[in-house]
């Protein structure tokens, strides 16, 4: 309860920085920076990278390997130069945990901020929440529930994208999900991802 109380309250005030960050810009007859692609649009983005399961491996001595190759895809839109909303699916791979293996896969809704810190580059954050869908299997005695199980949970990343162009720019992501499993459980599970990402 305590860790979810301070990723809450961090949570709330990176949320509270970026409110503050667009008004501030409201404000300005003239921005500090003008993005080099336009403001408000949609985009679309894929990208790869590495899972990271923050799990109990159960009692006993186990072959343990907690992450594994992630995939993920985005779809959104901004409302103004500084915030919009995101769908999201990510595929957290499966790792090899108590015996058995564990997998998982999210889809995400979340409020995304942009805050540009030169024409091209911009950093990113995000708050919203994950609907997962995990799947665990165990050896005899791990101590670990098998089992499907699926329900919401709190996710939030952070990142950064650099545009090459008006309609492509690269980004780099961390994102953490509150995923439901098997027992009435809900774990952590961090992703980092490289991709590409379109605007239009």
């Amino acid at each position: 309860m305590k860790y979810t109380s301070r990723i809450t309250t961090g949570l709330l005030a990176v949320a509270a920085s970026f409110t503050l960050a667009t008004g501030a810009q409201a404000q300005n007859a003239t921005p500090t920076y003008s993005s080099l692609y336009g403001a408000g649009g949609a985009y679309v983005d894929l990208n790869i990278g590495r899972s990271d399961y923050s799990l109990d491996n159960g009692i006993g001595v186990w072959n343990s390997d907690q992450g594994d190759t992630a995939y993920s895809a985005h779809i959104g839109s901004y409302f103004n130069d500084n915030m919009g909303m995101e769908i999201g699916y990510t595929d957290f791979g499966t790792a090899n945990r108590a015996g058995g293996s564990t997998r998982a896969r999210g889809l995400s809704l979340s409020l995304e901020g942009k805050f540009p810190v030169t024409p091209a580059m911009n950093l990113l954050g995000k708050i919203g929440t994950t609907y997962s869908d995990t799947d665990v299997s165990s050896g005899v005695g791990s101590g670990v529930v098998a089992g499907n199980a699926t329900g919401f949970g709190l996710s939030y990343g952070l990142g950064v994208d650099y545009a090459f162009t008006p309609k492509w720019s690269a980004l780099l992501q961390y994102e953490s999900h509150d995923m439901q499993f098997a027992g009435d459980s809900h774990e952590r599970i961090g992703v980092t991802t490289l991709g590409m990402r379109y605007h239009y």
